[in-house]
């Protein structure tokens, strides 16, 4: 795990795409201070970090189109499956390579709350709240982009779709408020989302019949569900848009709440899409 880390670290210090990472967030969040901190006199740090979420829809796919797809690409993942290193541990080399990359511009950013508490009162539990909020965001946000990455062997496939994830993830919230909340609406919905779901399934396994049969498991629950009681399914998928929104619960803490469970959230979307990874590498490594 070790030499992979130190492998992509130093792929990544190579390459122009890391500086332009770094420089793109170090550069809207002092716009994003200037415009609040200094111009609006606002002493809330973490309005600038909710300002700057949104580059994450650029940054995610700058730092992740490579991650999986170019060694797919230049057919260097077999070697990589060579070293007496386990799935597990490439996958986590490379993903804390994405951390090490990310935490360096944050590490800056974490001065701007002390620096501004020289010249007004500034509520630094709630910035430095805010601050590891935004950073376990970005984590969470990379982790689905390097999922994204291992399903393809082009980096600009991997960077359309991936913007389109991180396009989504940021407007979940919104979209929930236009999705209908009656029960045709819910079943609707559902019935797209259980066919993502089985073409992710039938991507990782390479198995028709797995698809199929997980399309066939969902729907059968979503159909029990609407014959035993069918106002169970109203305002269901609103309702799980809302839920399952990773900017809502980055949100509570820009408005001064500390969220435990927010962190625990975040920390599971990461573990999950982390083991999604494992899960089409080994499939390729062994298939491959």
């Amino acid at each position: 795990m070790i030499a992979v880390l130190e492998h992509e670290l130093a792929l990544y210090y190579h390459s122009m795409r890391t500086y332009v990472f770094g420089a793109f967030l170090l550069v809207f969040t002092g716009i994003g201070a200037l415009m609040y901190n200094i111009n609006a006199s606002v002493a809330n740090f973490e309005y600038v970090l909710s300002f700057i979420s949104i580059t994450f829809i650029i940054l995610v796919p700058i730092l992740t189109m490579r991650i999986m797809a170019e060694e797919r690409s230049q057919k260097t993942d077999q070697l990589l499956f060579s070293l007496p290193v386990s799935t597990t541990g490439i996958v986590i080399g490379k993903f804390l390579s994405m951390l090490v990359i990310f935490a360096i511009p944050m590490a800056i950013i974490s001065f701007y709350p002390l620096i501004f508490s020289r010249f007004g009162d500034v509520y630094l539990p709630t910035s430095y709240g805010s601050i590891l909020a935004f950073f376990l965001l970005g984590l969470a946000l990379m982790s689905m982009g390097m999922f994204v990455s291992c399903l393809t062997e082009s980096q600009s496939m991997a960077v359309g779709i991936c913007i389109v994830v991180m396009l989504f993830a940021y407007y979940c919230d919104t979209l929930s408020e236009y999705v209908s909340s009656t029960t045709v609406g819910s079943v609707i919905g559902l019935a797209v989302v259980i066919a993502l779901v089985a073409l992710i399934v039938r991507l990782l396994t390479k198995s028709n019949f797995a698809g199929i049969l997980v399309a066939v498991v969902l729907a059968a629950a979503v159909l029990i569900a609407y014959l035993y009681d069918n106002t169970i399914l109203e305002g269901l998928l609103p309702n799980i848009m809302g839920n399952l929104s990773l900017y809502t619960r980055f949100n509570t803490f820009v408005n001064g709440v500390f969220d435990l469970t927010a962190l625990v959230y975040f920390a599971s979307v990461i573990i999950f899409f982390l083991f999604l990874c494992v899960q089409a590498l080994e499939k390729r490594r062994y298939n491959g």
